[in-house]
């Protein structure tokens, strides 16, 4: 069973990955009505990849193969769980407005500075939770 939560906690990595630099690519000061409904389905995608990353990161935290003191003892991963929660908050901003905007009727649409400032961070910041993974699980910083 660890096997397969790791396969899914890396599966939702790459997902999350993907739908955030499909976000990146597609994101510009002014977008029309298809951009802004299809910006809205990836970050759809990009939320359930997060929740997937979640809970398989829970699940191995609380029932992986090892134990919970490993981890929580551990400032790397304190570190790499503060940026995980902050890419989740920064992205609340974003994903309000594809929300908002996805049904509008307007044919072109001008996206706020600061939501692809926003998801332009996200992509930054999310860079350097896999390294700090690796850090982690070779032991560094116990």
């Amino acid at each position: 069973m660890d096997i397969l939560i790791r396969y899914l906690h890396l599966f939702g990595v790459v997902v999350l990955f993907g739908a955030l630099v499909i976000e990146n690519m597609a994101i510009a000061r002014e977008i029309s009505r298809e951009d802004v409904r299809n910006l809205a389905k990836v970050d759809a995608l990009y939320g359930a990849a997060a929740g997937v990353v979640l809970v398989c990161g829970l699940a191995l935290l609380l029932a992986g193969a090892k134990p919970t003191e490993f981890f929580t003892a551990n400032p790397v991963f304190h570190i790499k769980m503060t940026l995980f929660v902050l890419v989740g908050l920064l992205s609340i901003y974003p994903t309000v407005f594809f929300v908002r905007n996805r049904k509008t009727e307007a044919e072109r649409l001008a996206v706020p500075v600061a939501v692809i400032r926003l998801v332009r961070l996200e992509l930054v910041l999310l860079v350097f939770i896999p390294v700090l993974a690796f850090l982690m699980a070779r032991g560094i910083g116990l």
